[in-house]
């Protein structure tokens, strides 16, 4: 088995935490679980930003790495679908614009996929993005869909013998 926990980041003004933010990663530092194998960011400034807190927090080794494939291309289009939806749900969105989604779940998963395979067996990562991309991420590689995450929240997805489940993480 492997494990990857994908949070969203905490509070941001643009690209960079509040001071919210930063308190608010603080307080969710507390129920991480670690250890973790890797630490993994979308490359985002807020993204790593909230993960670096995290790393700090429960005393892990591995630098941050970006895995730029955790963020889409089309930022405008998911705004657009997000208003035409008027729902951060997945579903909703994929509704107003189904060609968005399916495609960007397809590339999403794969960056999710590279970062299982990087893990060894019994291996943990934390990693950090946005949302919709990661509801659409979970999508792409398990056809199920999550509901949206609230900053800082987040999904464990479990590799299993070739397929993956999903759980809630507190």
């Amino acid at each position: 088995m492997k494990f990857i926990e994908l949070r969203r980041h905490t509070d941001n003004d643009g690209d960079q935490l509040t001071d919210e933010g930063v308190t608010a990663a603080e307080r969710i530092a507390g129920r991480l679980h670690p250890p973790y194998d890797m630490f993994v960011s979308s490359g985002a400034a807020r993204a790593s930003q909230t993960l670096q807190i995290w790393r700090t927090a429960v005393g892990g080794e591995p630098p941050v790495e970006e895995q730029t494939g955790l963020r889409s291309r089309q930022e405008d289009r998911w705004r657009d679908a997000y208003k035409s939806a008027g729902s951060g749900e997945l579903a909703r969105m994929r509704d107003a614009d189904p060609e968005l989604v399916l495609a960007d779940s397809a590339t999403l998963a794969a960056a999710l996929t590279e970062i299982f395979d990087r893990l060894p067996e019994g291996g943990r990562a934390l990693v950090v993005g946005h949302s919709p991309t990661n509801e659409a991420a979970v999508l792409g590689l398990t056809g199920e869909f999550v509901d949206p995450l609230d900053k800082g929240a987040g999904v464990l997805v479990i590799q299993e013998a070739g397929s993956y489940r999903v759980e809630p993480v507190g």
